[in-house]
């Protein structure tokens, strides 16, 4: 596990399925949980042996991870307690929803080494909540920041979406000023994007879902982009904001093309030289791993070309941008010769700029950043150099 410091664990389960996630999750069975930790156990033994493995970061996802019921998340973060070593942990990060966790579970998660809370709040204002299909309420949030307090968790994030259907800018900047109320050391934000397979897909396509104009949604990102360097919050990536030190250690293994595992239902684990995706359906996951503890639906060998688009893609989205210094170490190759033309036609565009090592985004390309992307994805004529 030298090279593998980090860990992904997803718990699908979820009492209310949200219009906007695409994410693999279950209705909540209290039969079927049993069974599928039972299957998780057994992947994670199978791939990583013995106890007390050293790891730098671990993460519980989902779906609800807190869906679980007081036995079920026992069992589990007793096993995860027995299985690493997580007094030097260095992040340990679970999911909660606003609402679904009691003292006894808040108990549970502190008792058992969980450092960081990772809190869906997505938008304060009960209205909004109802349309995007979530159970809670703002006062649930209240009441839930304040269980977290009393179990003196102080690295929480909250997770804030805007552009919702109907949602104004007004709206938005009431529910952030809210959200900042609270004076939290990280913030994940989010514009709502739609993905397949979800309610506002469906609605979308009927043209049915009223969504905030694409100027209104650049003036929300300015205004929370504003809201929270005022508050000394700083942003370190595209999405997310944090006061100095609070930067999510996990989320920063991927963003830094790190390797992770990637256990349970449809999760996804980076190893050196290969991608490796579960199978989504339940009963298929629950079979496999009971079986031979590899669920897996695919895996793909990382080609060199994929590698470096990567790099590129990942380095972008934080704000200390691209080191050149460390891609031309880790691929032999100056990313100014490989992306000359691209780099001076998006600097040009005043979406990307230049300074010392690194290659950085612009407020614009921020906003256009999947635009940006798109420019360095490397056409086949361009193997010769790779």
């Amino acid at each position: 596990m030298k090279q593998i410091q980090s860990v992904y664990i997803h718990i699908p389960f979820c009492t209310q399925i949200c219009h906007y996630c695409d994410f693999v999750k279950f209705f909540y069975n209290e039969k079927l949980a049993t069974e599928y930790l039972h299957a998780l156990v057994n992947e994670i033994n199978t791939n990583i042996e013995g106890n007390h493995n050293k790891i730098r970061t671990l993460y519980i996802g989902g779906g609800t991870p807190t869906a679980l019921n007081d036995k079920q998340l026992k069992f589990l973060l007793e096993f995860l307690r027995n299985k690493f070593d997580l007094e030097n942990c260095e992040e340990y990060t679970i999911e909660v929803n606003p609402g679904d966790i009691d003292s006894e579970k808040a108990k549970l998660l502190k008792d058992n080494g969980v450092s960081r809370i990772s809190f869906g709040v997505q938008v304060m204002d009960d209205k909004l909540l109802e349309e995007i299909g979530r159970v809670h309420r703002v006062k649930d949030v209240y009441k839930t920041v304040d269980l977290f307090h009393q179990y003196h968790f102080s690295n929480i994030s909250l997770d804030l979406m805007y552009a919702l259907p109907h949602q104004t800018v007004e709206q938005f900047k009431h529910s952030l000023d809210q959200a900042l109320e609270f004076n939290l050391p990280h913030y994940a934000t989010y514009g709502l994007q739609i993905e397949p397979k979800t309610v506002f897909y469906q609605q979308h396509k009927k043209d049915l879902l009223h969504r905030p104009t694409e100027d209104d949604e650049i003036f929300m990102y300015e205004i929370l982009k504003d809201s929270m360097n005022k508050k000394g919050i700083k942003q370190y990536e595209i999405s997310n904001f944090a006061k100095p030190g609070f930067e999510s250690k996990h989320n920063l293994t991927y963003w830094g093309n790190g390797y992770y595992y990637g256990f349970g239902a449809g999760a996804h684990g980076y190893l050196p030289g290969k991608r490796i995706t579960n199978l989504r359906p339940l009963p298929a996951y629950v079979k496999k791993a009971m079986n031979d503890g590899k669920p897996v639906l695919q895996e793909e060998g990382i080609t060199r070309k994929e590698a470096i688009e990567e790099e590129i893609f990942l380095g972008l989205r934080r704000m200390k941008g691209l080191s050149k210094q460390a891609f031309l170490s880790k691929f032999g190759l100056s990313v100014d010769a490989l992306f000359k033309e691209q780099i001076l036609k998006l600097t040009k565009q005043n979406l990307i700029y230049e300074e010392d090592d690194s290659i950085r985004l612009t407020d614009s390309g921020m906003l256009l950043a999947n635009r940006v992307f798109e420019e360095f994805m490397l056409e086949d004529s361009d193997l010769v150099w790779i």
